[in-house]
């Protein structure tokens, strides 16, 4: 029996765009890798797409997983569609809602950055590890040096619940795409849900990597800083490929493999 069988989920296919749709996909496929490869947090954390053909303002419309579906379960058809108000214009016939923090999140990116397609928050062990050491993520690792010097901070001031706190996380982020909230966990965004998503992974990998380095109890071999300054500037554009398009269809056979309901 699929995930959407077993909660009775409507599919949405014919009643939304063809652009939706594909958003809606990417999206639940997000949820699913997330979960395979050990980033989810049971129900706690989210990731979200904008609508593709919403406006990009103040009138936009983002997808959302239901707060109480496991990421293992999230398909095309179950995802919310907010508006950056907060109104719900779709949910499943479920007894499940919006995320407050989830909403707070999310919505202060997308009315804040207009390039913004996706976003992507973990609370995995090594992400808030990271966040509560005050030198953040160093740069010890080629994979590192991806997201080092490129890395937004947000102070921690509780559970982001209060929509008072977007225009203070927007202000952190500011143009950036990848972030570390500070006692809390980690975030990116990018210009597709396949880039947020392999964005996250990479930094993932990078303060997994960090702090079993630490833990080793020896001296840390950080790089000079002139070759840290050569990695990071090879991961500037035009010197490195977007990444996610390529990793992406390969990433979809691997969930058709294990379970296609995720299309549904």
């Amino acid at each position: 029996m699929t995930s959407q069988a077993a909660l009775r989920i409507a599919p949405v296919r014919a009643s939304v765009s063809e652009a939706e749709w594909q958003a809606r996909l990417d999206l639940a496929a997000c949820y699913r890798l997330c979960d395979q490869y050990g980033m989810s947090d049971m129900v706690y954390t989210h990731i979200t797409a904008r609508v593709p053909d919403s406006p990009r303002g103040e009138g936009g419309h983002f997808l959302i997983n239901p707060n109480g579906m496991l990421f293992s379960e999230i398909t095309a058809s179950s995802l919310l569609k907010v508006t950056l108000e907060g109104e719900v214009l779709y949910r499943p016939d479920l007894p499940y809602g919006l995320h407050p923090a989830g909403f707070t999140i999310h919505s202060a990116i997308y009315r804040a950055r207009p390039d913004a397609m996706a976003a992507m928050h973990t609370h995995t062990i090594a992400g808030m590890a990271v966040s509560a050491l005050k030198c953040g993520l160093l740069p010890l690792t080629q994979t590192a040096t991806r997201f080092y010097g490129r890395i937004a901070y947000h102070d921690f001031r509780g559970p982001e619940r209060d929509p008072g706190e977007r225009d203070l996380l927007a202000q952190s982020i500011g143009a950036r795409n990848y972030c570390i909230l500070r006692n809390h966990g980690l975030l990116t965004l990018g210009e597709s849900v396949p880039e947020t998503f392999i964005a996250m992974w990479g930094m993932e990998r990078a303060c997994q990597a960090q702090l079993q380095a630490m833990a080793c109890n020896t001296e840390l071999n950080l790089p000079p800083d002139e070759v840290v300054a050569k990695s990071c500037a090879m991961y500037d554009p035009p010197n490195s490929r977007r990444y996610g398009l390529l990793e992406w269809p390969g990433l979809m056979r691997k969930l058709d493999l294990a379970d296609p309901s995720w299309r549904d």
